[in-house]
């Protein structure tokens, strides 16, 4: 590019990581999971964990999620897992049986590359073949407009926040709380 005279490099933008591979997240990819969820924890506001929990607490969550047939997923980049997520129970009530919570978490520096969409878009599709109709999205901080933005692209909608629910690096911190359907929704019975 070049303006009166002088040229001008630029950067071109980061391209999107459309070659991360999603799949089923292994015993193996459990630490660097750890890993990554280790650096939210302690320098972010999505999650409300305060200590980052270790690989075989992380072995007896995604265990926990398998049992209830639900995705547990990775992407991996050259090799090297670069995100996760997963869906779980929304609550342990009967009640509340076919609605599901995603989590959705993606290597610092990668962050905006389109991981994370991946991820989300495969964890829906994937709890769209089962019996669930909702899905939540409990999105820890009002100023999360990556994690808000995200869920929207992919069909969520607002449904509320709850102001100050949560003290976290000094500060006080909302929920933001999206939803949307799995499948015919609320449209038939289950």
């Amino acid at each position: 590019m070049t303006y009166h005279g002088w040229v001008i490099q630029t950067q071109p933008p980061p391209r999107p990581l459309s070659a991360a591979l999603i799949g089923d997240a292994a015993e193996a990819d459990l630490h660097a999971i750890a890993r990554i969820y280790a650096r939210h924890v302690r320098h972010g506001l999505a999650s409300f964990e305060e200590v980052p929990p270790s690989v075989e607490e992380f072995r007896a969550r995604r265990s926990a999620v398998l049992r209830a047939g639900l995705p547990f997923l990775a992407a991996k980049l050259d090799g090297e897992v670069v995100g996760y997520a997963y869906a779980s129970a929304y609550r342990s009530r009967p009640g509340y049986r076919y609605s599901i919570e995603d989590s959705v978490y993606v290597e610092g520096a990668l962050s905006g590359r389109g991981i994370g969409s991946a991820l989300l878009a495969t964890l829906i599709e994937r709890c769209e073949a089962g019996p669930w109709r909702q899905m939540l999205a409990v999105i820890g901080d009002s100023g999360n407009a990556a994690s808000i933005a995200l869920h929207r692209r992919l069909g969520f909608r607002s449904v509320g926040t709850f102001a100050s629910v949560g003290f976290k690096l000094g500060r006080w911190v909302d929920t933001v709380l999206m939803q949307r359907p799995l499948g015919p929704g609320d449209t038939q019975a289950p």
